[in-house]
């Protein structure tokens, strides 16, 4: 059995540390661009009548698989069988997701939600249907032993959120990514890069870093800043990530700070 894309799905979210456990645990947007010249306009035809769809695609970034994984809630140092679990790392690197449908335009697939990557490769399109895919009565193994992260509420000062938004007109959502990684559990040094300083946290987002504070269940983001030193930004450094200049341009115009 061969298979092949049937398009590939595009979004700002492009690295495995952006996405949820579930898509449920995102407000995000893409798009799916179907290929052309296959008739999928004609296969679209009534899909924009429901409210949600489930993508069938490939998790592209891994080339290996486990069979015990440790999924987030997972109970303290217990490992769980891949298969009873949504892992990532399986034998063959098929994932589904559950996503909001927003609105079909011609080969375009605008979606809310999704906990897919940017560049990942889709390889079918089906309706959510609640009555055939529901049964909240039903049982869910381990889960029932999950431990569930407490959820933070997560504020953006201004100051800083102009910082985001800069870097999001720039393709890097550095500002869902405060609310994914620091609305839960935001001070797990395991699954996040935090590190503590004078004033509170510091968290890695890619070659940035955003400062924080955290009061009972309350994250206050309060900065953004680079991480390369000014060695590492001088002209015809090496540029591993190829971002270096959108560091120039970000010190350039927060300089008098």
């Amino acid at each position: 059995m061969n298979l092949e894309p049937i398009g590939i799905y595009h979004s700002a979210q492009r690295y495995r540390f952006e996405t949820p456990r579930q898509s449920v645990f995102i407000h995000n947007s893409g798009v799916i661009e179907l290929q052309h010249g296959m008739n999928f306009e004609t296969a679209l035809e009534d899909l924009d009548g429901f409210d949600r769809i489930w993508i069938i695609f490939q998790f592209h970034l891994n080339n290996n698989w486990k069979p015990k994984v440790r999924p987030p809630v997972a109970p303290e140092k217990e490992r769980i069988g891949v298969f009873a679990t949504r892992s990532p790392h399986r034998p063959n690197p098929l994932g589904m997701s559950c996503v909001k449908l927003e609105k079909v335009d011609g080969l375009k697939i605008f979606v809310q939600d999704c906990d897919l990557l940017d560049g990942t490769p889709v390889f079918d399109i089906k309706p959510y249907i609640p009555a055939a895919d529901s049964f909240p009565d039903s049982r869910i193994g381990w889960l029932e032993r999950a431990v569930i992260p407490e959820e933070y509420k997560v504020e953006i000062l201004p100051k800083a959120l102009e910082k985001l938004l800069f870097l999001k007109e720039n393709g890097f959502d550095a500002e869902n990514f405060c609310y994914l990684q620091l609305g839960s559990d935001p001070l797990n040094p395991e699954r996040k890069r935090i590190a503590q300083t004078a004033d509170g946290y510091e968290i890695g987002f890619c070659t940035w870093r955003i400062a924080f504070t955290v009061n009972e269940k309350y994250v206050e983001v309060k900065d953004l800043r680079s991480n390369y030193s000014p060695d590492e930004l001088v002209e015809n450094a090496p540029d591993k990530y190829g971002d270096k200049q959108l560091h120039r341009n970000f010190l350039k115009k927060w300089m008098n700070e």
